[in-house]
């Protein structure tokens, strides 16, 4: 089922395009500009937020069309400012969207077969929709770029907010971690190499297409997409994948055999424009035997013992000890990557993580676990210090700062988009047909006096 929502959400620009080409005498409930919105392009949107199950807040014969309304009105923007997206960036996406419909459909076959569409049609609707999605969001992204709060705004907006609007601040705590990387048996890594071998010679000798072999063996996220990992700066991937997949000329050969943090990969160059490159990858990374995670274990079981001997401290042992390069010099304090700050929400800590954590006191070290490195999908073996506990609270400027910051910007930019579409409303011819006005409109200035 998540499969099916995930690919109908993709589509559903699409199949509206399509049904109002196909109906070219149907109901027209909307004209903005010189481009009409047909009953059937809302009926179409409506069956596909039914079908995710989105709630509707509001009259969908009220709420659908007028969102249709103002993406016309940010598209004709985009005409107007010559907005350009890149070609090569739609058409990666689009490919790596059709990739992940035939990994998580079975074939070509089966994606074609449950679209009722060959997929050149397919991708060819694929690239409109995606397009108008990356067009909508550089014009939104250009109105509002200057969006910038100093803390005097940000005092100024939280003392403007009402008590039910300020907003609650679930338990966050801040967390201490040391960690070990087993070792990796020899053999384990020959292995590893020799996979990569044979899928190399597979790809040489025609046998194999590379996208097909990293769907099915490629341990990288990238793997749905055909192992595709989009545009990239050198600065943007790791030195040793970076200084190999920048000296690829030959879109047909694949790379002599890297090894990164993560893993050992082979590479494809797919396009270079500029100081970007689009590759492919297959990753592999060695499997940790048993004994090996015993081993750190025990390691790190004594390393904590001397800690609570107070032979040396838990930020000592961190910076020479440690094996996390994310926070060995930083005390091994986390850092919370989708917030930037160092405090986590129990659900924003890696599930083992929080589960030790949880029970924790403040200043207390907890005993060697077993955790998978989200950033590198590798089991480690740490130990972690509950540095603070912060319980849950109404937000203030002083412990939460960041998320009042975050509010006042979201809200500036929140006005400038309302006011430039109720601008652009005075400045666009709009018609709404009978049968389609008695709605409670988000803006006011559809109806035309």
């Amino acid at each position: 089922m998540k499969i099916k929502i995930a690919i109908v959400a993709l589509l559903c620009g699409a199949a509206v395009q399509l049904t109002a080409q196909n109906n070219i005498a149907e109901e027209v409930a909307w004209v903005v500009g010189d481009e009409p919105i047909y009953k059937s392009d809302i009926e179409e949107q409506y069956m596909q937020l039914q079908y995710e199950r989105q709630p509707i807040e509001g009259n969908p014969y009220c709420v659908i069309p007028e969102r249709m309304a103002i993406e016309k009105l940010f598209l004709h923007q985009a005409k107007i400012d010559t907005v350009k997206v890149q070609d090569a960036m739609v058409m990666q996406q689009a490919e790596s969207r059709i990739n992940y419909f035939i990994a998580n459909l079975g074939s070509k076959e089966k994606v074609e077969e449950y679209f009722r569409k060959p997929i050149p049609e397919l991708k060819e609707q694929m690239v409109e929709v995606i397009r108008n999605q990356y067009t909508i969001q550089e014009v939104q992204r250009n109105l509002t770029k200057d969006v910038k709060a100093t803390p005097s705004d940000v005092r100024k907006y939280y003392t403007s907010l009402s008590p039910d609007s300020i907003p609650y601040i679930p338990q966050q705590v801040e967390v201490q971690m040391l960690s070990l990387n087993p070792v990796i048996p020899q053999q384990e890594i020959d292995d590893v190499k020799a996979r990569l071998r044979d899928y190399t010679n597979k790809i040489n000798s025609g046998e194999s297409e590379f996208s097909t072999l990293a769907i099915l063996y490629s341990e990288d996220g990238s793997s749905v997409y055909g192992g595709e990992i989009g545009f990239k700066s050198r600065s943007e991937l790791v030195p040793e994948f970076a200084s190999v997949a920048f000296n690829l000329n030959d879109t047909k050969k694949v790379s002599k055999i890297v090894e990164t943090e993560f893993g050992y990969h082979i590479i494809q160059l797919i396009e270079k424009r500029g100081d970007r490159i689009n590759c492919r990858h297959i990753l592999l990374r060695p499997k940790v035997a048993q004994k090996d995670l015993e081993d750190a274990t025990v390691r790190l079981d004594s390393i904590r013992k001397d800690i609570l001997d107070k032979k040396f401290t838990f930020e000592d042992a961190t910076q020479f000890i440690s094996q996390d390069k994310d926070t060995k010099n930083n005390k091994g304090i986390m850092v919370n990557r989708r917030s930037g700050s160092t405090k986590f929400e129990m659900a924003d800590l890696p599930q083992e993580m929080a589960k030790v954590v949880d029970k924790m006191k403040e200043g207390e070290i907890s005993e060697p676990f077993v955790m998978m490195d989200q950033n590198r999908n590798k089991e480690i073996v740490v130990i972690a210090k509950l540095a603070r506990r912060i319980e849950g609270h109404k937000a203030n400027l002083s412990e939460d700062y960041q998320t009042l910051k975050s509010m006042y910007e979201n809200n500036r930019r929140s006005k400038i988009i309302d006011d430039w579409v109720e601008k652009k409303q005075r400045e666009t011819f709009v018609r709404v047909e009978e049968g389609w006005r008695n709605c409670e409109f988000k803006y006011d200035g559809w109806l035309k006096k």
